[in-house]
């Protein structure tokens, strides 16, 4: 079975739970695609966070073999040498690449890691990370007067998502997905299109912003509150595009819903940098009085043997003699320092004195090759229940307020998938075992009739 078009629909952050189950009765249009084609969870890379998660999905490698571990990475092994996650930077082909070779149309909007805009056989319009809508954000440049003509003035991402004021929050949540969702739309019905996939950031928004206001499991939890069902709200709202922008696709059209990872609640932070001083891996010249990024305080690199960044998840970085420009860890010692370290942190504790379940991966063990400078650990603080914090001077290893602005969801492993289609019979039915992320574009090349390369990560499902 092949299909003649397909309509991929991301929605960064999109948490299967509330789909597929506490939500489902709620989402009409995505509860009919469902019930006409077949669901699963989808496995997110690790880490699971957006780069590189989409980049894995659209090109089937894995991060190691990309080369990227975050949005920002080391490019040597100086201890500021960093370079953001660009388009520029990946080296591999997408899936509109394969199937733009093969000579079909494609529409990529919104796509993380698509700025700067490359060539593509369609048209291009780039992501969050581009830097503000001053810049060249398309493909072709001249598609650019019509973006801002049609959405009154584009809107890339949401701006200050971290912030208290939720009500303003929520107008640039709307606003923004308002513009996106009408762009997609135009496109779709005025282009001769054979692929178009577009990645909706405001899910992700709205759950940083809103989620303890919905779960009561969060420790901030206050029920009756006035935002209790602003994230299931602004569900329904997509559900309802995603309606308009289906109805727009003939019914033939394989229609693929997916996230790149989920999200769950936060219960705090630990002070990654503040732990590995506590323990001796880390010294400074200098301790701050108040909190301040790791960046920005001087480190004592003769007594350091390891740091660490913040974020989602944490970064490790051994501090490696002839590696770092002042390394004090021998590199025969180095495995032994990494044991030790996963030992520690995989023993950290709840201000209670209960284990969190902290787990740290060493990148080999993972990733099928590791490319460029990847963190000599990669680790997650309570299975992602806590985030990393890389600022030091919060006088403990424990923290509940965020160092980015306020926060209220983390990540989580698994991700959604949907493959259906727009009313035609659907090539898969029912729900499915977990989906490794990897295993997405196979499937839908395998689905559009193009040939599968070979040394993928994942598979076809069909």
């Amino acid at each position: 079975m092949t299909f003649p078009k397909l309509l991929v629909v991301g929605l960064d952050s999109a948490v299967p739970a509330l789909v597929f189950e506490r939500w489902r009765n709620e989402l009409p249009t995505i509860a009919d695609l469902i019930a006409r084609g077949a669901h699963a969870r989808l496995v997110s890379t690790n880490p699971p966070i957006t780069v590189p998660a989409w980049t894995a999905m659209m090109s089937s490698r894995d991060p190691g073999e990309l080369g990227f571990y975050g949005f920002r990475n080391r490019k040597d092994h100086s201890y500021d040498g960093y370079a953001f996650a660009n388009s520029a930077l990946v080296r591999v082909p997408r899936l509109w690449d394969w199937l733009g070779a093969a000579g079909l149309y494609c529409l990529v909007l919104g796509v993380p890691q698509t700025y700067p805009p490359s060539p593509v056989h369609g048209e291009m319009v780039t992501c969050f990370l581009t830097p503000s809508t001053e810049s060249a954000y398309t493909y072709p440049p001249a598609l650019k007067a019509e973006v801002e003509r049609v959405t009154d003035g584009y809107v890339l991402d949401v701006d200050d998502f971290r912030t208290a004021d939720k009500a303003g929050l929520l107008r640039r949540v709307y606003d923004k997905t308002a513009k996106h969702l009408r762009l997609a739309k135009h496109l779709v019905r005025t282009r001769a299109w054979d692929f178009c996939m577009l990645v909706e950031m405001g899910v992700d928004r709205i759950h940083h912003g809103f989620w303890s206001y919905m779960d009561p499991a969060h420790h901030r939890y206050e029920a009756g509150n006035p935002f209790e069902s602003a994230i299931l709200d602004y569900y329904r709202y997509v559900d309802r595009e995603l309606a308009e922008l289906l109805a727009a696709c003939p019914a033939e059209t394989l229609v693929a819903v997916v996230s790149d990872h989920g999200a769950k609640k936060m219960d705090g932070g630990i002070c990654f940098n503040e732990w590995l001083m506590r323990e001796g891996y880390l010294a400074l010249s200098t301790a701050p009085t108040k909190p301040t990024p790791i960046a920005r305080v001087p480190i004592n690199w003769s007594r350091t043997r390891a740091w660490g960044d913040g974020g989602y998840y944490g970064r490790l970085f051994l501090n490696v003699r002839g590696r770092e420009p002042a390394g004090t860890v021998d590199p025969g010692d180095y495995e032994r320092v990494r044991s030790d370290l996963i030992a520690g942190i995989e023993a950290i504790a709840d201000p209670a004195g209960r284990n969190i379940g902290s787990r740290a991966y060493r990148p080999e063990d993972i990733y099928r090759t590791v490319n460029g400078v990847a963190p000599d650990l990669i680790v997650y603080f309570g299975d992602l229940d806590w985030r990393s914090v890389g600022a030091v001077g919060t006088g403990g290893i424990h923290t509940f307020e965020n160092d980015t602005g306020p926060d209220e969801a983390n990540h989580d492993w698994f991700g959604l998938f949907v493959l259906s289609t727009a009313g035609a019979p659907a090539p898969l039915r029912g729900a499915l075992p977990d989906v490794p992320i990897y295993d997405v574009a196979p499937t839908l090349l395998r689905l559009l009739g193009q040939p599968v390369p070979d040394g993928l990560a994942g598979r076809s499902l069909v």
